[in-house]
């Protein structure tokens, strides 16, 4: 099977991703399926930003480890 782009690049399990939304500070924990935000497991970083912020993001760019315009 295909690797996705960008599927290499994920952190290594155990980071944790710190961003602030809204003056509420959210950390997300990189695991070997995905990622885990408040106890609950997320298969992608955009859903985790999705459920933090209700839109949609581009989760590599929400949580600072990719600027807009590319990488």
């Amino acid at each position: 099977s295909r690797v996705r782009a960008g599927q290499d690049r994920k952190p290594i399990a155990g980071t944790r991703l710190i961003r602030e939304w809204q003056g509420v500070e959210h950390v997300v924990t990189v695991t070997a399926g995905g990622f885990d935000w408040e106890g609950r497991p997320y298969k992608s970083l955009s859903a985790v930003a999705r459920a933090i912020t209700g839109t949609r993001w581009n989760g590599w760019v929400f949580f600072g480890l990719k600027n807009r315009r590319g990488a």
